[in-house]
């Protein structure tokens, strides 16, 4: 019984001695991880709009589409370049423009030699810095010929080429035009980046045509 008794009395200071030191330590530990964890003076709450910021999910990007016109196609060629558009599969969104040519003045450049010499000149005058020209390649009489500008006035034709001028274009001269077919323009609605790119590839086989936005007084029609 004595031995016992002893033993128990060991169990006891044992079991007491483990709750003190040990609990102790654990406390210890326990301040040193928090204290080794939180640095209160770099602790910042964030504003309600700035937690809108980083829970906010990306809005999917927006596909810009536009109105685009492919032109401008003279006889056979328009006919050409419908053929051409049909493996896009644009059904309502392809329009067809006409625009009728009514005699006036044009300001242009004699026809020259071969294509390849209207196409330098052409090189020349946009250096020269003027953007708006076009090589003549339908009407057999001025194939070749570079035209600056259509106009119904004398007035106006003689306006462009003082302007001409200004930029140091010295062979452009000025000149009564004569009735021109119908030219033909294909309106692309709601074209996506994709497409602009496609017509643009389109429009290589076709020289002196160009892609552009519509006019804004058609972009609704």
């Amino acid at each position: 019984m004595r031995i016992l008794f002893f033993v128990l009395i060991l169990a006891n200071v044992a079991f007491f001695a483990y709750a003190w030191f040990g609990s102790g330590a654990q406390a210890g530990a326990d301040a040193q991880i928090i204290s080794q964890q939180l640095n209160r003076e770099k602790i910042r709450l964030l504003a309600p709009q700035q937690v809108n910021v980083l829970t906010r999910k990306p809005e999917p990007p927006k596909i810009v589409a536009v109105c685009l016109e492919w032109g401008a196609f003279i006889g056979a060629d328009a006919a050409r370049a419908e053929q051409a558009l049909e493996p896009l599969a644009l059904g309502a969104k392809l329009t067809r423009r006409e625009l009728d040519e009514v005699a006036g003045f044009w300001v242009y450049m004699p026809p020259l030699a071969s294509r390849q010499a209207a196409t330098q000149k052409t090189g020349e005058l946009k250096r020269l810095g003027v953007e708006e020209y076009f090589i003549v390649s339908d009407d057999p009489k001025w194939r070749n010929s570079v035209s600056l500008g259509v106009f119904k006035t004398e007035e106006a034709a003689v306006a462009r080429l003082a302007a001409l001028r200004a930029k140091g274009v010295r062979t452009a001269i000025v000149g009564a035009r004569e009735a021109q077919p119908g030219k033909t323009y294909f309106q692309v609605r709601d074209a996506s980046a994709a497409l602009a790119a496609k017509l643009n590839e389109l429009k290589q086989g076709f020289p002196g045509t160009e892609v552009r936005e519509c006019a804004a007084n058609e972009k609704k029609g």
